[in-house]
């Protein structure tokens, strides 16, 4: 009898700004499920500057996600390449023949269910800045929905909006589902007539309008779990931010969110980069491969998560 194949868990690694080291953090968590003997692959889904493979000290791979949308390959799995890391797979972002603008929506949702296709048990997406409708779609796909931030002010502006437009991109891909496409219609316009200044107050509209709509929306809310990722931390009071982040979420928007932990500042990583080695590799003993041992058996065991502390 053949093996029943379980369906893949997928982690991505989202948020608003460039330079919050996303590529970093996604290439760091595959290798530590790697060296944790979970089989994983990484993907890179930043559409506008696909560079992952840098990260990882490899060369670019001669096949990429552009052969699959394209057609010259059939099988996601076709274009996976191997790493110097046992159990870790790579697979390359789109090169220049194709860029975000050429990917429509039929082409992203093939990509999408592809991904679920990929044969090993985990994959992680390494998304691109900013809040396009693709970044949203792959981002809310996921299984493991991460967001990353710095504490600096852009940063964190950037992270909220993020935040904010998965919330409402999901609500829109429902909208005709739930019956309230007017709804969401106004609820989006800052300047609306309904009293609707935030996620929240949509929320508590609904419910009193129709308490069943307002179950539904709640439990389409639910599904919109968050982990929250502080990079680049250099004094307790940039630690105590991912705090403060998690508390807007449930309040503001209603959302259930993890402040999954912190990362030091550390002149290690860019010296890493600098070399073209992970710096897993490079500063095996550091601490910050510590915190991300931590974080990924946390999202190993979600129920085991801990507050930061």
């Amino acid at each position: 009898m053949s093996k029943i194949q379980r369906p893949n868990r997928i982690w991505a690694i989202g948020g608003g700004k460039g330079g919050i080291g996303k590529s970093f953090i996604s290439s760091t968590f595959a290798i530590c499920l790697a060296r944790m003997a979970k089989e994983v692959t990484l993907v890179d889904l930043d559409l506008g500057s696909a560079n992952l493979h840098t990260y990882l000290g490899m060369k670019e791979p001669k096949l990429s996600l552009s052969d699959f949308i394209s057609g010259r390959v059939d099988d996601l799995n076709q274009v996976s390449t191997a790493t110097e890391f046992q159990n870790m797979r790579f697979i390359s972002g789109f090169n220049d023949a194709l860029n975000i603008a050429d990917l429509g929506v039929q082409h992203k949702t093939r990509l999408i269910q592809a991904l679920r296709t990929i044969r090993t048990p985990y994959v992680i997406l390494d998304l691109g800045a900013g809040t396009t409708e693709n970044t949203l779609d792959f981002f809310l796909s996921a299984d493991e929905k991460l967001i990353a931030v710095t504490p600096e002010p852009t940063s964190i502006e950037n992270a909220y909006r993020f935040i904010k437009s998965s919330y409402y991109r999901k609500l829109r891909t429902a909208e005709v589902q739930l019956g309230m496409q007017d709804v969401f219609e106004n609820a989006m316009d800052a300047r609306n007539q309904l009293g609707i200044r935030s996620p929240a107050d949509l929320l508590r509209y609904v419910t009193e309008r129709d308490p069943a709509a307002g179950a539904d929306l709640s439990n389409l809310i639910s599904e919109l779990h968050l982990h929250i990722i502080l990079n680049q931390v250099r004094t307790r009071a940039d630690v105590e931010l991912g705090h403060s982040i998690k508390s807007v979420c449930q309040k503001y928007f209603g959302i259930e969110c993890d402040y999954l932990g912190y990362i030091d500042h550390d002149n290690a990583v860019w010296q890493a980069l600098r070399k073209r080695r992970p710096l897993v590799l490079e500063h095996p003993y550091s601490s910050i491969v510590g915190q991300f041992l931590n974080m990924t058996k946390n999202l190993l065991n979600p129920h085991s998560v801990r507050a930061v502390v």
